[in-house]
């Protein structure tokens, strides 16, 4: 088993959240993420189960920071630096007061869950991601985070295959690849 439920839930939710609230490119495209008004529900749309009623701007402004940071581990792991990543991580695990609690989830047993020095959303998501990205740091699994390799892309991702050879961060990805790979195959045959 790579991560538990638990710390692939806040590695997904890393992902999302860098995806969500970070520049760049996406699927070929330009990628400008949301600010202002349209902050709290992109941070909404990427965290599971949270309503865009239950994020201020304060706090959809603070996860944007952390999104920002969250996005240099994934770029210094992907140029091989790791101790870059293990330092930034260390950051937002101290910035956060990230810290591990058992917590009873009803009809499951007890679970290790990972919260902030406080109890509000934006800490507590910050320091639950930066504990998850610890864990796959500190053991073999760092080269499971992954920046998608297609052309015009920069979206991140978790490898969860069996193999660890996932290298796009969507199937779309995938497809303008392979379909422009086949288009440059034809070409050289005419």
């Amino acid at each position: 088993m790579m991560f538990d439920s638990h710390v692939a839930a806040l590695l997904d939710a890393a992902v999302a959240l860098v995806n969500v609230l970070t520049n760049g490119a996406k699927g070929g495209k330009p990628y400008t993420a949301p600010r202002g008004d349209d902050l709290p529900r992109a941070v909404a749309a990427a965290l599971p189960s949270t309503q865009e009623s239950q994020i201020g701007p304060e706090e959809a402004v603070y996860l944007s920071r952390t999104a920002q940071r969250m996005r240099t581990v994934f770029e210094a792991v992907e140029h091989g630096r790791i101790g870059d990543a293990a330092g930034t991580v260390n950051e937002l695990l101290r910035s956060t007061g990230a810290r591990p609690q058992l917590d009873l989830v009803a009809g499951e047993p007890w679970q290790v869950h990972f919260h902030g020095a406080s109890d509000s959303l934006d800490v507590g998501w910050s320091a639950g991601c930066a504990t998850a990205l610890a864990l796959a740091i500190g053991s073999d699994l760092a080269g499971r985070l992954g920046i998608c390799q297609a052309p015009r892309c920069d979206r991140v991702f978790i490898d969860s295959s069996r193999n660890a050879a996932r290298q796009f961060c969507s199937t779309n990805c995938q497809s303008r690849v392979k379909a422009a790979a086949f288009r440059a195959r034809q070409a050289e045959r005419r």
